[in-house]
């Protein structure tokens, strides 16, 4: 466990793997870190805010108007302070939307804010994973410093067989903590 808190941004998009992210919620607070839930207007769909809040123990962003309470924009402070960017489940859409520079709800904009470290996990139908717009979304994503980890192969929601499960949400969080940890060194 940390003995300094770091702070995980976890973004959830609109996949129905999206209710594994209150396990990956949980996991992260178990590995010592302060984790901020930021959600997708089609992710609230999959999950309730008020699971990833009680989880992670703090307040859930899914739109910009969550952000009343102060003069300063929450998405931008949360950008700042973030020591990891973690969306999983990462759809199509959002990884288009992070490959093209689109900022219309809280998540993307602190993808385009932040300057800390962002680690993907895509959730998809295998089909639309293997299409070329997404390949290529992921190949400009890569050659920006974005990491991915997985998706994996099994049977999917849709009823199809074949790559786009979300990766295991243990491995992710290794994944992360190994990330934070890399970005420590460097700092030092």
């Amino acid at each position: 466990m940390n003995t300094k808190s770091k702070c995980v941004v976890l973004g959830v998009t609109g996949s129905i793997a999206a209710y594994k992210s209150a396990e990956l919620a949980s996991l992260l607070v178990k590995q010592g870190h302060d984790v901020f839930v930021v959600m997708t207007h089609d992710a609230t769909e999959f999950i309730t805010p008020l699971t990833l809040q009680t989880l992670s123990k703090n307040p859930v962003m899914t739109s910009f108007y969550d952000e009343k309470d102060n003069w300063r924009p929450g998405h931008i402070a949360l950008a700042d302070r973030a020591s990891l960017l973690l969306i999983a489940p990462a759809t199509a859409n959002a990884i288009a939307e992070l490959a093209h520079g689109l900022a219309n709800h809280p998540l993307a904009a602190i993808a385009l804010a932040t300057r800390a470290p962002i680690l993907l996990a895509p959730a998809m139908n295998g089909k639309m994973w293997e299409h070329p717009a997404t390949q290529s979304n992921v190949d400009l994503l890569k050659k920006r410093g974005v990491e991915f980890i997985g998706p994996e192969a099994g049977m999917l929601a849709c009823g199809y067989e074949g790559l786009g499960r979300l990766w295991k949400v243990d491995e992710i969080a290794f994944r992360a903590e190994f990330l934070i940890a890399s970005q420590e060194k460097l700092i030092a």
